[in-house]
């Protein structure tokens, strides 16, 4: 028998504001005895989601099941930004745009293709405009190297005929209603969502067609007899192929390690306040890509600011609270600088999330063993790429051929990195340097 016993299970740092001030339609229900399915999949984020909506489709008569380590949305899934984005965004880089004409035209494809499949699973399961939002997205400058950061931004979008329109100081003022801005660069495409409304929309909707076992985390999973077992504290799930989306912690299943970075990013969530300048609702990221992501939110008690600043690496799946309130600090006065008449206005939660990163910036994706697939290795934005990558695990375990499938498996193994404590040296070094570097983007 092949098996991989999981030592270390996920783990949450600080309240996220999104899960938050969400609520849940459907009573969380755990694995209890022995199940046997068809399908099984390991996590219940983005990717495993995905992947559960796409067998639903192609396979409507399958018995399909999803374990979840923890509750629905309290995890990784819901401590993001919140923003799906079709143009180019690759955290590794000082700037959005791709290497290679080519490169972005293809990753905006697929980018499309994923906030697609979303759109329709937010259109089916009836998800509100506040959770599920296509009103573009702003890439703010407040600085000179900023505005040059977007004019070759700009640059590169014009080059592949992808609409764009910059804004000034003026008009970046008119939507913020602040005066911290030097100019913005709109693009159309970008899907604003309430990541916790969603994935919680998401489980909801699916589970009038399939499983979804909360509290249940694998921790052991072995193969017999051409079947796969899944063993959790109260049961098992046995079934003849498996799919894992749980981002880094796929090495925690004995695959892909010492390949895969994971670094924390940090936010927090203000208390609601009433209406103020600007409109209703905004989202911008930082012209820096290691600068402040800022978004003004609507809620049924007022307007609310979540901004993320900040990147560790760790190799830890939990941060200290001392940290948390330490980098809460920090984006306080970020938020202050930008908007002096909300100083009043507490942060209500602040939290950090776990993303993962490759060397070479691709997926931790393909049949890793004989009828196990992953869907890991979002690269730093995860609401598509890992909705992508779920679809795409599901494509390829039945055997669906398509044009997309065959481009997304064209691309190498996520790389080694350097071995410890050197990756951890290097890695935290090169995060400070480009965070100082973005300045007043931060």
């Amino acid at each position: 028998m092949n098996e991989h016993v999981v030592k270390r299970l996920p783990a949450v740092s600080g309240t996220s504001g999104w899960e938050a001030i969400s609520n849940r339609s459907v009573p969380a229900q755990s694995l209890d005895g022995d199940v046997s399915a068809d399908w099984l999949i390991i996590g219940a984020g983005f990717a495993g989601l995905s992947a559960a909506r796409r067998l639903s489709q192609l396979r409507p008569g399958d018995k399909i099941v999803v374990l979840e380590a923890g509750e629905v949305a309290k995890g990784t899934s819901g401590r993001n930004s919140g923003y799906m984005i079709d143009v180019p965004h690759n955290l590794s880089s000082g700037e959005y745009s791709a290497a290679s004409e080519s490169a972005t035209t293809l990753e905006i494809s697929q980018n499309r293709f994923a906030i697609a499949f979303a759109a329709a699973a937010a259109a089916e399961y009836g998800m509100s405009k506040r959770t599920f939002d296509p009103s573009g997205k702003i890439n703010a400058a407040a600085t000179a190297r900023g505005m040059k950061l977007n004019a070759n931004y700009g640059q590169s979008l014009k080059t592949i005929g992808e609409k764009h329109l910059f804004l000034d100081a003026r008009e970046m003022q008119a939507i913020t209603g602040s005066s911290y801005y030097l100019g913005g660069l709109y693009t159309p495409g970008a899907v604003m969502i309430q990541p916790a409304d969603y994935i919680r929309g998401l489980a909801a909707g699916l589970s009038r067609k399939i499983q979804i076992f909360e509290g249940s985390p694998v921790l052991k999973l072995g193969r017999e007899d051409g079947k796969w077992t899944a063993t959790s504290r109260r049961g098992s799930v046995t079934g003849p192929k498996v799919i894992v989306g749980v981002n880094g912690h796929i090495e925690d299943f004995g695959h892909f390690r010492g390949r895969l970075m994971h670094i924390f990013t940090y936010a927090s969530m203000t208390a609601p306040f009433e209406k103020t300048a600007g409109h209703e609702t905004w989202a911008l990221l930082p012209a820096d890509p290691m600068g402040a992501t800022v978004r003004k939110i609507a809620t049924d008690r007022g307007s609310r600011i979540v901004i993320r600043t900040r990147f560790t690496y760790d190799t830890t799946v939990q941060v200290s609270d001392r940290r948390l309130s330490k980098i809460a600090l920090e984006q306080r006065h970020s938020l202050d600088a930008r908007f002096p008449h909300l100083a009043d206005v507490p942060f209500e939660f602040s939290w950090a999330g776990r993303l993962c990163l490759s060397r070479n910036h691709v997926p931790a994706f393909g049949e890793i063993e004989e009828g196990l697939y992953s869907a890991c290795c979002e690269n730093g934005l995860g609401t598509v790429k890992s909705t992508l990558a779920g679809v795409m695990a599901a494509d390829l375990a039945t055997g669906t051929h398509s044009e997309q499938l065959e481009k997304f498996m064209d691309q190498p193994k996520p790389t080694r990195l350097p071995p410890e404590p050197f990756a951890w040296l290097g890695v935290n070094a090169v995060i400070r340097l480009q965070e100082l570097r973005a300045g007043r983007e931060g």
